[in-house]
């Protein structure tokens, strides 16, 4: 129950990233604090972005501004035209004024121009009404400034977000980045798996195909073999019955007959032996033929299988792609988060210091003002026995100058 499944953890961050996060709500003061200061610094960049629009139709809102506010505005402007005149003189013309003259002029002029920003602003801010005004007048910013308040708008959202993320949140993202790790090293071993069996079929199918070629070119010369001997065994009996016949022509009828038998006799063994090479033959033709089909069938087999490894590997390939792509991107983000929650903390132990401080202040002067209270109280007591004594003191004298 404690913790979510890697899949359900990213669609719920995806999730929250799609809410509005102004409908979000700070969960502690320190919080608010921050978000309270990002949005005074969003305002603030929001008004200095218009004080160029408004410096250059200064006659156009001059009514609408007032005297203090057009004159720090113009004072304003006398700074940046120093300062741009300082910048081009200084690169123009190195040798008419030494470099330590130059750069302290410089960022003494900065800091009346950071002065004047700061008065400006502290104007503006002051009349609610006519910042509204200068908002739906200065329509065009410069875009430059609207690209940096953009970022910072989400930088402020990003704060919020983050600030709102709990410990138990984090402890999930981390509890996914062990899991993606795992994931990675598992598809590592079942590619290199897949990798070696593609390597041993490959090597077993060319071995089988490098034996069913031996076995071929065998039948082959085997082949040849039977026709060259069918051939000069024709020959050489075809040779013999003609020498025969040259040298028992002149022999008798009977002899003749016989020799004529023989040849035929002859020539049938001679159709007999055709008739088997040829059945054999066939026979080996066929052969050849089914072993040529079960090698194409094992090629298209072969095949399939390689296409479907292929495929499978591809996919497993995908997948550990855009998961380290995910993986890449969320150790960027807990390195941003990282950094900024040590900063928070920082910024806590230094308010922590600070308050420390003030409790120490607070009970030296409570122990100040007891031991003044004390001394005050004595010196009252003290007061009011001495007067008494006095009285007692003037009330004896009286009393003895009535006796006498």
């Amino acid at each position: 129950k404690g913790m979510q499944p890697p899949e359900k953890a990213m669609i719920t961050s995806n999730a929250l990233k799609m809410l509005d996060l102004r409908w979000l709500k700070p969960n502690s003061i320190e919080t608010e604090r921050i978000i309270t200061v990002l949005d005074e610094t969003i305002a603030q960049l929001e008004l200095n972005s218009l004080i160029p629009h408004i410096i250059d139709s200064l006659d156009r809102f001059a009514d609408v501004l007032g005297p203090e506010i057009t004159k720090n505005l113009i004072e304003h402007q006398k700074l940046s035209s120093e300062i741009e005149h300082l910048l081009s003189s200084s690169e123009e013309k190195d040798s008419s004024m030494r470099a330590e003259e130059q750069r302290g002029c410089l960022c003494f002029l900065e800091q009346r121009l950071k002065c004047s920003v700061r008065d400006l602003l502290r104007l503006l801010r002051g009349t609610p009404s006519l910042c509204w005004a200068l908002k739906y007048e200065a329509l065009a910013r410069e875009s430059p400034a609207e690209v940096f308040i953009k970022a910072f708008k989400e930088f402020r959202n990003f704060m919020l977000e983050r600030l709102l993320t709990s410990s138990t949140e984090e402890e999930e993202n981390d509890q996914f980045l062990d899991d993606i790790s795992l994931q990675i090293q598992k598809n590592t071993a079942a590619i290199t798996a897949l990798q070696a069996e593609l390597a041993a079929a490959i090597r077993t199918r060319e071995e089988e195909i490098h034996k069913k070629d031996n076995v071929i070119k065998d039948l082959k010369s085997s082949m040849q073999d039977l026709t060259t001997d069918c051939k000069a065994t024709i020959r050489n009996v075809k040779e013999e019955g003609i020498k025969q016949q040259k040298e028992e022509l002149e022999a008798s009828q009977e002899r003749c007959a016989r020799l004529q038998q023989d040849v035929q006799q002859l020539e049938a063994q001679l159709n007999t032996l055709v008739l088997e090479h040829r059945a054999s033959e066939l026979a080996l033709l066929k052969r050849k033929r089914r072993m040529e089909a079960e090698i194409v069938n094992w090629i298209q087999k072969y095949d399939a299988h390689m296409e479907e490894k292929q495929a499978e590997y591809e996919e497993v390939q995908a997948a550990y792609t855009e998961e380290k792509n995910q993986l890449s991107l969320l150790m960027e983000k807990r390195a941003v988060l990282l950094q900024e929650y040590s900063q928070i903390e920082e910024e806590r132990r230094k308010q922590k210091e600070k308050e420390e401080q003030e409790l120490k202040e607070l009970n030296t002067l409570s122990h100040a003002a007891t031991r003044i209270q004390a001394f005050w109280k004595g010196y009252l007591v003290r007061s009011l026995y001495s007067s008494k004594l006095k009285k007692k003191k003037k009330g004896k004298g009286k009393g003895k100058k009535t006796k006498k």
